[in-house]
């Protein structure tokens, strides 16, 4: 199951997508769209500039933009990005330590299966296949 987190950084990005606007857009006018607590937006909209997927300014005509174009973002990586690793289970993770019970495992090809599933799903989809719906 996705967070709030998770599901709120795919309609920031694809509000953002959606204004298809070289200036700008401020958060505020997103919160305002999305109906979202602009404070949560913040929280949020930091870690996406943290992880390169948007751009921000503040002041006078400052807001978020986004640094590709939408159909060069997977949902995948925004979804990882805020939420953590698609694995199912600790053995399979990027961070993963050797489990020494792994060559005798009878789960393991199930957990592994099911990740390969969601993470080829969401990384086989674009932001721009959300605007484009």
């Amino acid at each position: 199951m996705f967070s709030t987190k998770g599901r709120y950084a795919l309609r920031v990005m694809t509000d953002l997508a959606e204004q298809k606007s070289e200036e700008y857009i401020p958060l505020k006018d997103i919160a305002e769209r999305q109906e979202i607590s602009k404070k949560y937006l913040e929280i949020i909209v930091k870690e996406l500039v943290k992880g390169g997927l948007v751009k921000g300014v503040s002041g006078k005509g400052g807001g978020y933009m986004l640094t590709r174009k939408p159909e060069e973002y997977s949902l995948g990586e925004i979804i990882e990005l805020m939420e953590g690793s698609f694995s199912p289970v600790a053995c399979l993770s990027n961070d993963k330590t050797d489990c020494p019970r792994e060559s005798v495992c009878k789960t393991l090809p199930i957990w592994t299966e099911f990740y390969k599933l969601e993470r080829d799903f969401f990384y086989g989809k674009k932001l721009s296949d959300l605007i484009n719906s």
